[in-house]
């Protein structure tokens, strides 16, 4: 598939699972998917694979993309896999000055070699939010590696996890973030809330310590059900009576009412309706018609204006007379 536009845009890879960078390869329009590329990054030189080729790219960031400077030759893919081998042993090393220096707090996990052995990133965590000084640490890894420029990068929980990988909470053989995962979303204990999961911490918590990533993998089809679900508490108009929501079943599309005669049944969200709907709906039929205007209607309503009309007078009573004594005395015809 190739582009006709200006642009000629490409999607890389730099990890197996990461996330897809684009950039401006409309000076290497032979590339494929599957090939690999040079880019220069802030990170220096890497070598990605091209996972994509982009026939609707968005807009650039910061104004443009940046450039593909070549297509990978088999000597960079050979030095790629020479400098691979030694991100094991630079860890190893990495560890052993980490204790050396007694230097708490600090996990190193992972290190990355440049495709060229130009810059060794040592990934590490720390177990608080304090700032660890590192720089002798660092300064004593360049003198082993002094043809590779170092460096400390700080990574968080969920990529400790990732890299290490490792069986999931739930049971699966391999963590999703493993797996698939190219980038995390944010997770929040309402989706947990929203979908009727436990709140218990061993139940919603993944290997990294923070809240599992699967919790958002179904919370838009649970929000987008429960619009048509009456909330808890609400009271509603079942076929077996009235009675109050207690519980609801969102991709079932049930709800769980507990009726005024103390039974608790469940309902299709069909046969359930909404007790203050029926309600304004009785007081409206209750109201006098307004439909009479040029003429009468066969509603059988009365008209506004006779259930406005104030009414009528009664009928005057007999004149009376008194005698002398005060009594009133009917006057005589």
């Amino acid at each position: 598939m190739q582009q006709t536009f200006e642009h000629f845009i490409v999607g890389l890879r730099f990890q197996k699972v990461g996330k897809i960078y684009h950039f401006d390869a409309s000076a290497s329009r032979d590339l494929q998917v599957g090939d690999f590329a040079v880019v220069e990054t802030s990170r220096g030189h890497q070598l990605g694979e091209v996972v994509q080729l982009v026939a609707d790219p968005p807009p650039p960031p910061e104004g443009a993309w940046k450039p593909i400077q070549r297509k990978a030759t088999p000597r960079d893919l050979v030095l790629r896999q020479i400098w691979q081998k030694k991100e094991l042993e630079a860890t190893i090393h990495c560890r052993a000055k980490t204790a050396e220096m007694r230097i708490g707090g600090v996990k190193i996990v992972t290190s990355e070699f440049a495709f060229d052995g130009s810059r060794l990133s040592l990934l590490y965590s720390t177990e608080t939010d304090t700032k660890i000084d590192l720089r002798n640490l660092r300064n004593a890894m360049q003198r082993l590696y002094p043809r590779s420029h170092v460096e400390m990068r700080q990574i968080g929980p969920r990529d400790v996890a990732k890299f290490l990988g490792g069986m999931g909470a739930c049971g699966i053989s391999n963590r999703c973030c493993s797996m698939f995962l190219t980038e995390f979303s944010p997770i929040s204990i309402k989706m947990a809330k929203e979908q009727g999961i436990s709140l218990t911490p061993s139940e919603i918590t993944g290997m990294c310590g923070r809240l599992r990533c699967c919790l958002v993998y179904e919370y838009e089809q649970y929000v987008e059900a429960r619009k048509n679900l009456p909330k808890r508490g609400k009271r509603v108009v079942t076929p077996e009576g009235e009675g109050r929501v207690i519980d609801a079943y969102p991709l079932k599309e049930t709800v769980v009412v507990l009726l005024d005669k103390g039974t608790q049944l469940e309902f299709a969200h069909n046969d359930v309706q909404p007790w203050e709907e029926l309600e304004n709906l009785r007081k409206k039929s209750q109201e006098p018609c307004d439909k009479h205007e040029g003429g009468e209607c066969d509603c059988g309503k009365a008209s506004p204006q006779s259930a406005d009309a104030p009414p009528s007078p009664a009928p005057p009573l007999p004149p009376v007379s008194h005698t002398g004594d005060g009594k009133p005395q009917k006057k005589k015809k």
